[in-house]
């Protein structure tokens, strides 16, 4: 007999998103048919919330939730890996909600779980990249990726990155409870909670593309809150390898 399939949701953190979100749902179910979308919405002025529930009556495998307001990337990301713990699926699909990150791409992540526990649609592997970003975005995030190999010794080329596939089993491990992230410095955490609980790290190139419709979220001050998380986590790290240091004896 065949093997069964794995259960597989995929997952949009949404906040106004209402030009993208219809088309980029029905690229994603022609895609991967089988997979369940999770659409997460904080309370979106623009009628997101409305149209997701638009699209979830018309299609029994489209899942939303609605927050009352906008509380912050990381802590939509959360509560979509709570929601995938809880109904047990296999995989966790996370991917940004503006096709920045093009569904094209989920059948590599997929694949690539047959060796990793986590696979990065990744922008800083051979044959990835970006598309229409300016000098000084993709600055920062070489320099905030930099900053991670560096700093936590995760051994990724990109760790900043919203588009992964996790393993849900391995999420149950991660100590999600733990984390100090809210914002984008979430991705990081998220990944680093991962590898310490002994996660296959892996990457499959991605090209990056500016969003289609409405505005970025990131700002500078979420920027800054992001690196200052970072450097906290940074110490964190650290005084976990000074305890497990062995002491001498005397």
């Amino acid at each position: 007999m065949p093997e069964p399939q794995p259960r597989v949701l995929v997952a949009l953190a949404t906040y106004n998103e209402r030009d993208n979100l219809a088309s980029l749902v029905a690229e994603i179910r022609t895609t991967v048919v089988a997979a369940d979308i999770l659409i997460m919405d904080d309370h979106s002025p623009d009628g997101t919330g409305a149209l997701a529930d638009t699209l979830a009556a018309a299609d029994p495998q489209i899942q939303v939730i609605h927050r009352p307001g906008k509380l912050g990337l990381g802590t939509a990301l959360l509560a979509i890996m709570r929601r995938a713990l809880e109904k047990q699926y296999d995989y966790l699909v996370t991917m940004d909600a503006d096709f920045s990150h093009h569904p094209r791409y989920l059948p590599a992540l997929l694949y690539g779980m047959d060796r990793a526990d986590v696979t990065i649609g990744s922008r800083y592997v051979p044959g990835g990249g970006t598309e229409n970003w300016p000098w000084s975005r993709r600055m920062m995030s070489r320099a905030t990726n930099a900053l991670v190999r560096l700093m936590l010794g995760m051994p990724v080329r990109d760790a900043s990155g919203n588009y992964r596939c996790y393993r849900v089993a391995l999420l149950q491990r991660a100590n999600l409870d733990d984390l100090l992230s809210r914002g984008y410095s979430f991705q990081q955490e998220a990944l680093y909670h991962c590898w310490l609980a002994g996660a296959r790290l892996g990457e499959t190139p991605i090209v990056f593309a500016e969003r289609r419709g409405g505005y970025s979220k990131a700002s500078l001050r979420e920027i800054v809150r992001s690196l200052w998380a970072l450097f906290r986590l940074f110490w964190r790290a650290r005084l976990r390898r000074i305890s497990m240091m062995p002491c001498k004896k005397p």
